[in-house]
């Protein structure tokens, strides 16, 4: 498929999800309406509320606020809105436009070498939905320092409230990002008639196993060896001395982190492993993708492989989380969206996990191919 013809289903996916992260984000402040709250509980709006606000494009109450400026003793305080709220909407404008820059430009190359054709439309499918939540992730940390400084808060534990922004928002990419992803698809199917036929590469079994094992072992090292508590703990502790960058331990664990788990203490070990098979599930999604996806490629390049890595993690820890909803005892006592605030985690991680193991995978690839006819 060439850039020319990925190129409208790209553009047009991009348009998309802004446009529904828009309305996501002014669907926010009628949740807050009484006849809301009374079709679907206080409990329920006030969450929905937490999972739109950070694409609401009108600033919320704390923001309007702005901060206190004081002067000396007796003196009455004053606020500055103007500034603050100027800081708010400026970060949400940088927040839309990466969505669209970062998007746009990922969907590109996964259409160009993943092409909804031959057998590839599912993975097509799903690998645009996994970046489509990777977009909107990066999108988030790229506009949150802003957001951070119109919160008054710019100076104040900055690393640590940085963490905080860039986890939040999660719950609407994991929908807007679906429906972007069936219309990207979909005008790619009509986009992608007449072309020529684009076969599929052969690639060894043996390498692609090989390559598939080495990515996945990547990942495992993030998702058993670094999420294990006492090493996660670690990590969290580590705090430089002073400064902006103090306390950088809740942002390593965004980055690095896929999960976090113990011994089984406390309780059964049939508990304790029910409780993993998500972990298990998370890897065998990552080492069955790479397994397939230097055949589903149109060529295996090393930003198409690293693209799909991250893709794969990201559909990876989407199989866990919905995992451990269907298996959670207490989730009918819950309610769906109490059980669903888990979806989305992770996916910063995913990101810097994903992009190693796909050059490791890709590494692997070409040297287990090297000399092979």
């Amino acid at each position: 498929m060439t850039y020319r013809r990925a190129a409208i289903p790209a553009l047009a996916g991009g348009l998309l999800l802004i446009a529904l992260l828009w309305w996501a984000g002014a669907s926010a402040q009628a949740l807050q309406l009484q006849g809301s709250t009374s079709v679907l509980g206080g409990r329920a709006a006030a969450e929905l509320e937490h999972w739109l606000v950070p694409w609401a494009y009108d600033p919320p109450a704390s923001y309007r606020l702005g901060a206190e400026v004081y002067g000396g003793i007796g003196d009455t305080a004053s606020i500055d809105n103007s500034r603050y709220l100027s800081l708010y909407t400026t970060g949400m404008q940088i927040r839309f436009a990466a969505v669209f820059a970062f998007f746009v430009p990922g969907a590109l190359l996964l259409l160009r070498r993943l092409p909804p054709v031959q057998g590839r439309l599912p993975a097509t499918l799903l690998a645009v939905w996994a970046w489509g939540m990777a977009a909107g992730t990066l999108a988030v940390a790229v506009s949150a320092p802003w957001l951070i400084a119109a919160n008054g808060r710019g100076s104040y534990r900055f690393l640590p409230n940085l963490a905080s922004v860039i986890a939040s928002g999660r719950q609407a990419l994991v929908v807007t990002a679906l429906v972007t992803a069936a219309v990207t698809v979909l005008v790619a199917r009509v986009a992608v008639k007449g072309a020529d036929p684009l076969p599929r590469q052969p690639v060894a079994a043996r390498a692609a196993r090989l390559a598939a094992t080495v990515g996945t072992a990547v990942v495992a090292l993030s998702l058993v060896v670094l999420s294990y508590q006492p090493v996660a703990a670690e990590i969290q502790t580590i705090s430089p001395d002073g400064g902006l960058l103090a306390a950088p331990g809740d942002l390593l664990r965004q980055w690095l982190l896929l999960g976090g788990w113990a011994g089984p203490a406390g309780g059964s070990v049939g508990d304790w492993l029910l409780y993993r098979a998500g972990d298990v599930l998370l890897l065998a999604v990552v080492w069955w993708s790479l397994r397939c996806l230097p055949g589903l490629l149109t060529r295996a390049t090393l930003p198409a492989m690293a693209i799909g890595t991250v893709c794969a993690t990201v559909l990876g820890l989407l199989a866990s989380q919905l995992l451990g909803m269907a298996t959670n005892e207490a989730g009918m006592r819950w309610g769906l969206i109490q059980l669903s605030a888990a979806l989305g985690n992770g996916v910063p991680a995913a990101l810097t996990v994903g992009l190693t193991a796909g050059l490791a995978a890709t590494v692997t690839l070409r040297t287990a191919l090297r000399g092979t006819p």
